[in-house]
């Protein structure tokens, strides 16, 4: 099929999403909320830890809001004029913002329901602004789903159907808007203006079905059945189709013709080559540099495979004409262990639809056609980096370069919490040992290949406040590692347990009682020891895992941990000890993005950001909402080039290659949105047309030609 013909069938797609309402149409006229303009009345105005006051922000009025840092979410509250807004019609809430202050702010801007808790009865959105920089926050509307009530489901994020209290914010009933920043260590100086609601809300079409015909409603595809959507497939025909459309497509668009081998700037400088990626700083900027010596940007998407297995236990009348029941897909029954949710703890039954799909796509030789299309798709669609959580398999077909995940199990700090699980202790013999021996495992695989940027160890770990891991390791046994190495430090500074009392307001009766308690000290009388501490936390982490992945990988980057909740003492020392600082950022830019002051200078790389939308048959954005799949593609555009504009971004990385199942993942119920191609391995053309848009012009971008 030729190039034309596909041109003709994407626009005949984007047609019959307009008649189904699931493109934004034009906006319309914008309501504004409000403008502080003469008779605004400051007593809608309710603050925490704030001040508010009426000012000029050029030639309109504003609002300003200075913050202090007593309270874990300083801000200003602003009421609607009458009890309530029905802002039904818009898509979001947007609003200017200039930060007045003299430090970098992350801005939170919540649209509230009566009962909003921070987690439900609102949406949230956050902007990243440098002092001096202005900016536009937006608020996109998450809304209840529009299915029968009735109908109780579980094991996921998003449903498509009515859930008791699961996502229950109705734009028709917004009482506030609160503008905060969270659990700040400064104060905050901002300026608000023009708040309105904008966007053209029009309901996808749902297939009209009551509560006792719902079921089965996911059909052998692992598509929603209720709804239907341009790209949908209905027959085991249609993805045969779609791989010859696809086929002429990257034919036409084989790549960038400026890239070289690894995707490097070939038509820029030609820096020192040493046959294996490396970090400079040209020009003022951060880039990576590719084994040939040329200028690098690492654009590229995470989990390069075609897993989407989700839980079918318990779940036996949600499915019609299961394919797990047939001998051709029985090898994709399998079994997962949940951490969170309804299977928590549980290890239940799984099927893989993506692979199912890639059967009946692909063939028999299925697994070395997904592995040979995922290669030609990305370096076609501008993107030039494998990147965490991929197929290795895939990886070392040396075709694209790629980023190598290290994984490995060792003691916790028993006090510690987090999301992902405790901390592990990097006291621990056992610590090192372990890592060790995860590393060995990529000798004659990853480990000296030229194609393998780096390596990330960890991910997403939970680094708390600037004296969180201290107090856990003080909440530890006595024989936890990092709380004898806590109490070593207070020998040495201390000698006398009565010097230590005096300075905390404790009674402990020796050092070997301090070594037994595990009530935490109070937080402003050993402050400055429990940061301390902290940062040493930090730092033997950071040079531990470095020294054991040079060891082994002398020739790669050290590309960190993936901070997304850190305090300032974790990205010093990532900052100290890494070759590239890596951050997960689900925002709408990370343009602002910079590590603390007095870190060392050094470059990021963003390991996972993500834009979902609710118009192609899934129950969850993921974790930053858009509109439309034309949003999504808006904001993709705007994230990276913002990414390519900074000094210190050397790469923007996508999570994921293929949508989240639309029952949920086995792990943790997530069902997102946020694939670069859905669950029949179908591309999304709005996103892949924003991509290469972006890709094609990277360096261009990169260097301000364009």
């Amino acid at each position: 099929m030729n190039e034309r013909r596909l041109s003709c069938r994407i626009l005949a797609a984007v047609s019959l999403m307009l008649a189904a309402g699931l493109v934004a149409r034009s906006a319309g006229a914008d309501e504004v909320l409000f403008d502080f303009g003469p008779g605004f009345d400051m007593a809608q105005v309710e603050t925490t830890d704030a001040k508010a006051a009426l000012a000029k922000a050029g030639d309109h009025a504003a609002l300003t809001v200075t913050t202090g840092h007593k309270e874990d979410w300083p801000g200003a509250a602003l009421k609607a004029p009458k009890g309530t807004w029905d802002l039904s019609k818009f898509e979001y809430v947007l609003a200017d913002v200039r930060n007045t202050g003299t430090a970098p702010v992350k801005l939170h801007l919540r649209v509230d329901n009566t009962g909003a808790n921070g987690n439900n009865h609102c949406v949230t959105g956050i902007l990243d602004l440098k002092p001096g920089e202005t900016g536009t926050l937006r608020v996109a509307f998450v809304r209840m789903p529009a299915g029968p009530a009735g109908v109780k489901l579980f094991g996921m994020r998003g449903y498509p159907v009515p859930q008791d209290d699961k996502f229950t914010f109705d734009p028709a009933k917004i009482t506030q808007l609160l503008v905060f920043v969270a659990k700040p260590t400064a104060d905050h100086a901002v300026e608000l203006s023009n708040i309105r609601a904008g966007g053209a809300f029009v309901a996808p079409k749902e297939v009209a079905v009551d509560a006792a015909k719902f079921f089965p409603f996911i059909d052998a595809f692992g598509q929603y059945i209720h709804r239907d959507w341009p790209g949908k497939v209905h027959a085991a025909s249609d993805l045969e189709d779609a791989r010859k459309e696809e086929a002429a497509d990257l034919r036409a668009k084989p790549g960038p013709k400026n890239w070289d081998t690894y995707g490097g700037w070939k038509d820029g400088p030609t820096l020192k080559a040493t046959g294996f990626f490396r970090t400079e700083k040209y020009e003022g900027k951060w880039w990576l540099v590719d084994p040939e010596g040329r200028l690098f940007f690492s654009h590229g998407t995470d989990c390069v495979d075609t897993r989407v297995d989700t839980p079918i236990e318990d779940r036996t009348t949600w499915f019609r004409d299961f394919p797990g029941d047939l001998p051709e897909f029985k090898a994709l029954l399998g079994t997962s262990h949940a951490i969170k949710g309804y299977y928590t703890d549980r290890t239940m039954r799984t099927f893989d639809f993506g692979r199912a799909n890639a059967v009946r796509k692909y063939g028999k030789d299925w697994k070395q056609a997904e592995a040979e299309i995922a290669h030609r798709r990305l370096r076609s669609w501008g993107m030039n980096t494998i990147a965490n959580w991929s197929d290795a398999n895939i990886c070392l077909l040396h075709k694209t370069p790629y980023t190598a995940t290290i994984h490995f199990s060792s003691k916790a700090i028993k006090g510690s919490q987090g999301y992902w699980g405790q901390f592990k202790d990097p006291f621990e013999p056992e610590f090192a040992a372990n890592l060790g021996a995860s590393m060995a495992r990529e000798k004659g695989g990853s480990a000296g290949d030229p194609w393998c940027l780096g390596y990330f160890v960890d991910n997403e770990m939970s680094w708390g406040d600037g004296t969180a891991l201290a107090t856990a390791a003080l909440a530890s046994p006595p024989e936890q590692a990092a709380k004898k190495a806590f109490m070593e430090d207070l020998k040495a500074k201390y000698g006398d347990i009565e010097k230590l009392n005096a300075a905390w307001g404790t009674a402990h009766a020796s050092w070997d009682a301090l070594g037994q308690a595990t009530a935490p000290p109070d937080k402003k009388k050993a402050d400055d020891d429990l940061g301390a501490f902290t940062s040493r936390i930090a730092e033997q982490y950071f040079k531990i895992v470095r020294d054991v992945v040079k060891e082994v990988a002398p020739n790669q980057l050290y590309l960190g941990c993936r901070f997304a909740w850190v305090n300032d003492q974790a990205a010093r020392a990532g900052a100290k000890f890494c070759d590239v600082v890596s951050y997960n950022r689900y925002e709408r830019s990370v343009a602002a993005l910079r590590l603390p002051e007095g870190a060392e200078d050094k470059p990021l790389v963003i390991g996972e950001f993500h834009f979902g939308a609710l118009d192609r048959g899934m129950f969850h954005t993921g974790l930053v909402h858009c509109s439309s799949q034309a949003d999504r593609a808006a904001a993709y555009k705007a994230y990276v080039r913002g990414a390519l504009e900074s000094p210190v971004l050397v790469g923007t990385h996508w999570f994921k290659y293929q949508d989240e199942p639309v029952l949920g993942r086995p792990l943790d119920e997530e069902n997102y949105q946020i694939g670069l191609v859905d669950v029949c391995d179908t591309p999304y053309p709005e996103t892949i047309e924003a991509v290469r848009d972006v890709g094609y012009n990277l360096y261009k971008i990169r260097t301000g030609a364009k």
